[in-house]
């Protein structure tokens, strides 16, 4: 039986180089700007590898009187601790193409990145439309 190789939307990938890495922050900075202003106070996007991580920080909503009761924290400690937790959003997987990315959403139940598919059923797209489907968190 001959072997055929196939591309794995989720499994190997090139490394990202340095200039790619700027134009893919720059694209997915503005894209985020642009339309989904006010839902984060600042963004990480890390590469390490083939992948690209993004993840997302917020303002935390006020804590009532309750839950701080119940978690034994001030006011203070509370909004500082989760100000500096960051929500991951997805992880991209570069294949040599700065308009073809695979995809993983990160999984909370699980705590672990998931591939999954983009919106239009692909398992490739950019890396905007990939910021979409992490943005469910925001």
């Amino acid at each position: 039986m001959k072997k055929v190789w196939m591309k794995n939307p989720h499994s190997g990938g090139m490394k990202i180089a340095k200039d790619v890495q700027k134009r893919t922050q720059k694209r997915i900075e503005e894209y985020a700007a642009k339309n989904y202003a006010g839902q984060y106070t600042r963004l990480d996007i890390r590469f390490k590898g083939s992948l690209c991580y993004i993840d997302a920080y917020k303002k935390p909503d006020e804590p009532s009187e309750s839950l701080l009761k119940i978690i034994g924290e001030t006011r203070e400690e509370y909004l500082r601790r989760l100000s500096k937790s960051p929500t991951h959003l997805c992880r991209l997987r570069y294949f040599g193409n700065e308009e073809e990315w695979s995809l993983a959403f990160y999984t909370y139940s699980n705590e672990r990145y998931e591939p999954c598919v983009f919106a239009n059923g692909s398992f490739y797209g950019t890396s905007e439309e990939g910021f979409d489907i992490g943005a469910t968190y925001l």
